[in-house]
């Protein structure tokens, strides 16, 4: 049995970052990923949005590793050629009750060290949108845009540089722990089993499933996964937006807002639909209430001018209804296993968050 330094499983955003912070520390890392490239699920299907920090509890982990993830993803795009824009976003108001309500989301913003936020008056905001409808907003000028496969690709690049290895088609069946670390056995044609002192489960939406097969792990920390589904469907035309438009909050979620990729083009989602199993087909019939939902602040949307895109599912870790999850980054202080490392739940803001998640999960594992 091959025996190594430390064994991922995911090559996903998280995983790729992981890897990489791993790796720059001077650790042996494989990683291990089940689909034939890199970030074929959650990590390629989302809005590709910079997450200024906005929305979360204060002292999450979502609120403190999205805005630390944040400064340094900037810095990262800048000095490795990654794509991306700081385009800013404005949430928007178009009624009494809305307007009074930004005020908190910003004073929530600010707790969690979001910086720049500002209240705008209608002609404000419209100065700056003029197709936009409302009746305040707030600006969000750390909000931007990423190509998140450019992105991934320069992780693998620096994790592989730093002596780090990707091997794809290579399913993780099982996992126990032993003294010294974890063994891992693999399925897919060629079956192997490896011996490592770390084993880092970044499975995402496979997490919780994968850590079942953990032979040593007891149940009790392994959380049930649901499937939160988001719809997302394009626009036909460019966009005559230059920045992103969210409406105010609803409950359960972020309402329908609209994104832009670096090309220009328009997305509008995420309709949310809890389901048993991963299905990634777009109904086009879920566009009629995407209609009334975008022309409360952009009324001059067309008929027929949205088509389905695509769709995402996050890896949630509660279930519908219930109070929002934070991420769960488990280390062998909380179940203890030396040498493993679950990570579940992470959603959104994770692409965001993901440099500040590595370092966090590289200072548990030096621990």
């Amino acid at each position: 049995m091959d025996q190594l330094d430390c064994v991922i499983a995911g090559a996903g955003v998280i995983g790729l970052a992981v890897a990489r912070a791993l790796a720059r520390a001077g650790r042996e890392v494989l990683v291990l990923e089940a689909a034939e490239a890199i970030g074929t699920e959650t990590s390629s299907r989302n809005s590709e949005v910079i997450h200024a920090g906005i929305y979360y509890p204060a002292d999450s982990l979502m609120a403190r590793f999205c805005v630390a993830g944040r400064r340094a993803l900037y810095e990262f795009c800048r000095h490795r050629g990654v794509p991306h824009r700081n385009c800013g976003k404005l949430i928007v108001a178009t009624s009494a009750d809305e307007d009074a309500r930004l005020a908190g989301i910003k004073a929530r913003a600010e707790a969690n060290g979001v910086e720049g936020m500002r209240i705008l008056t209608a002609a404000e905001a419209q100065a700056m949108e003029p197709a936009l409808a409302c009746t305040s907003a707030l600006l969000s000028p750390a909000t931007g845009i990423i190509d998140s496969h450019a992105y991934m690709l320069a992780l693998q690049g620096e994790a592989e540089a730093a002596g780090a290895a990707v091997v794809f088609h290579a399913p993780i069946d099982a996992a126990r722990a032993v003294p010294g670390g974890m063994v891992v056995r693999t399925g897919g044609a060629e079956p192997i089993t490896l011996g490592c002192r770390l084993f880092v489960n970044a499975a995402g939406l496979h997490a919780p499933a994968l850590a079942r097969r953990i032979d040593g792990l007891a149940e009790a920390h392994v959380p049930a996964a649901y499937y939160a589904k988001g719809n997302y469907f394009t626009l036909s035309g460019r966009s005559p937006f230059s920045r992103l438009i969210y409406p105010v909050p609803v409950p359960g979620g972020l309402g329908v807002h609209l994104t832009i990729d670096l090309g220009g083009q328009a997305r509008f989602g995420p309709d949310v639909e809890w389901v048993d199993q991963l299905d990634y087909r777009v109904d086009p019939r879920r566009a009629d209430g995407f209609y009334a939902a975008v022309r409360r602040y952009w009324p001059g949307l067309r008929d027929g001018a949205l088509q389905p895109g695509y769709a995402g599912i996050r890896p949630k870790i509660v279930p519908q209804g219930a109070p929002a999850q934070d991420f769960v980054i488990q280390g062998p202080r909380a179940h203890g296993l030396a040498g493993l490392i679950n990570l579940f739940g992470i959603e959104s803001p994770g692409l965001t968050a993901s440099l500040a998640l590595a370092d966090h999960v590289a200072a548990i594992a030096a621990e």
